[in-house]
């Protein structure tokens, strides 16, 4: 790595926007054939500079170098002529197209200046797949397939502009621990090609089994660059968070009660998988679910909230049955739902912050057709206050703020509902150390109220460090349900491989 020529170099490069200095002077430079990880928490500036190097955002002032020559992009389609890609986090995609025209989407061969080349789409599509090892038809439709499928997708499109630098912005949030080996097969190809990666990520752990080199940013502005082996993991939040953080779980100081949650027997339509599925949840707990891709996790919970038809089976709160037919019904019998993908099924990008809170109570602000604003407000401020929201205002719209925030937005929104049982498919995916930190306070501390609580995550340290117990799912089948206190990684990741 020492005789790697540097093949993107920024140099102080700001950006400010109305009341926010995102970035201050920041430089990095970026050695051909390496992975640079690029950390630090959401607000810190990462984003900000990745839109200003891909020509999203123009910069106020600063230079961006690419294989020495000075350039500069007023559009991404610059940048992608220019061989710097990108690979955003939230996956945008035109679901209802197939695999192959989502990769050629606005640059599709032609035959004769005139019709598509279709052949010549499918076969280019299935080179790269070969080359990068992704077993995905490519005439499927995109909204057939699973996220990780779809994020594998978004990182063959890269490779096919035959980059010379890819941005991955949280690229492996969405993927199994062997899709992410996959992954790091992909990387390690990319680089052997002579590819620099820009590497974003809160797992931090992963960042030391990936990256050459690690950059730490923190309230825009570039703290330090270090050689991967000089540093270690404590290092690199302390320089994230700008103090020392001893723990990375709060105590679990909640206490269980009786049984609040019964599931009997539950089976799914069109889910030949989830079939008689059996477990209770009890007040006051957190019941983490673990499993693989494929594991049922997220139908799971999908069809408590009736989002998914049940087929049969049984569900019952505190002793009464609950038919929970639809989101609607579910709600009203004080359940809620923090969905996997904020972006795609979670937040409403296009309305304001107080927007994405009220919503799910709107009933309870609305007399005669007419809102209430003084009692939203007044809710509204409430949660901002007491979740410490960071933003501007509550007139600020949602899809400005960090991911850790919009997150708290939700759960706030849910908070006005007053569930009783909370039901979290990846809450903290994408969302840095310390904001996960709050997010993890905050799952007790409704814990401590009395409610239940279950909670998707494909983060093993996640699960023992917030749970009381984790039930693990294998191929559509409960594996196991094990006490956190009593259990290791290896024996989840051995029951979570029991029926496959």
């Amino acid at each position: 790595m020492e005789n790697n020529p540097i093949l993107l170099q920024v140099s102080d490069m700001s950006k400010s926007f109305p009341g926010v200095q995102a970035l201050n002077n920041v430089s990095l430079n970026v050695k051909k054939g390496t992975v640079h990880a690029l950390v630090g928490e959401n607000g810190a500036g990462k984003s900000t500079l990745m839109k200003c190097i891909f020509g999203i955002y123009h910069p106020d002032k600063g230079t961006l170098k690419l294989e020495g020559t000075t350039v500069s992009f007023s559009e991404p389609k610059q940048a992608l002529d220019n061989g710097i890609t990108m690979v955003h986090q939230e996956l945008n995609q035109v679901s209802r197209l197939r695999v192959m025209d989502n990769i050629w989407l606005g640059r599709f061969p032609m035959k004769n200046g005139i019709v598509i080349d279709e052949k010549k789409v499918l076969n280019d599509t299935k080179t790269i797949f070969s080359n990068l090892e992704i077993d995905i038809n490519p005439l499927t439709k995109v909204e057939k397939l699973s996220v990780s499928e779809r994020q594998m997708i978004e990182i063959a499109k890269a490779a096919s502009y035959n980059a010379k630098i890819i941005v991955m912005d949280e690229p492996t949030s969405s993927l199994s621990e062997k899709e992410v080996a996959h992954l790091f097969r992909v990387i390690n190809k990319l680089k052997e090609k002579g590819c620099g990666i820009i590497y974003i990520s809160h797992k931090l752990e992963e960042i030391f089994s990936i990256a050459d080199e690690v950059s730490v940013m923190r309230d825009g502005n570039m703290i330090s660059t270090e050689k991967i082996e000089d540093i270690n993991i404590d290092n690199v939040i302390t320089l994230m968070v700008g103090r020392k953080l001893d723990n990375r779980f709060p105590k679990k100081t909640n206490k269980t009660d009786g049984i609040l949650l019964e599931v009997k027997n539950l089976s799914l339509v069109y889910s030949q998988l989830v079939k008689n599925i059996s477990f209770t949840l009890k007040k006051g707990e957190i019941l983490g679910i673990a499993g693989l891709e494929g594991s049922m996790r997220t139908e799971i919970i999908e069809g408590l909230f009736g989002y998914r038809t049940k087929e049969s089976g049984e569900i019952i709160v505190n002793n009464s049955l609950c038919k929970n037919n639809s989101p609607s019904n579910s709600i009203k019998n004080k359940f809620a739902l923090l969905t996997e993908e904020r972006k795609y099924n979670g937040i409403f990008p296009g309305m304001t912050v107080k927007d994405n809170i009220m919503i799910s109570n709107i009933n309870e602000y609305c007399k005669f057709g007419v809102i209430n604003d003084e009692k939203v407000n007044k809710d509204v401020f409430k949660i901002i206050k007491s979740l410490n929201v960071k933003t501007p205002s509550e007139k600020a719209m949602i899809r400005n703020l960090s991911g850790g925030n919009q997150q708290k937005v939700i759960f706030g929104r849910w908070m006005l509902t007053s569930p009783d049982i909370l039901l979290l498919d990846e809450p903290t995916r994408g969302i840095d150390v310390g904001a996960k930190y709050e997010i993890y306070q905050l799952i007790i501390e409704l814990a401590k109220e009395g409610k239940g609580i279950i909670m998707i995550s494909s983060e093993m340290p996640e699960l023992l460090g917030v749970s009381n117990r984790i039930l693990v799912m294998s191929n559509g089948k409960i594996a196991g349900i094990v006490n956190t206190e009593e259990t290791n990684q290896e024996e989840i990741l051995r029951l979570a491989a029991k029926y496959l």
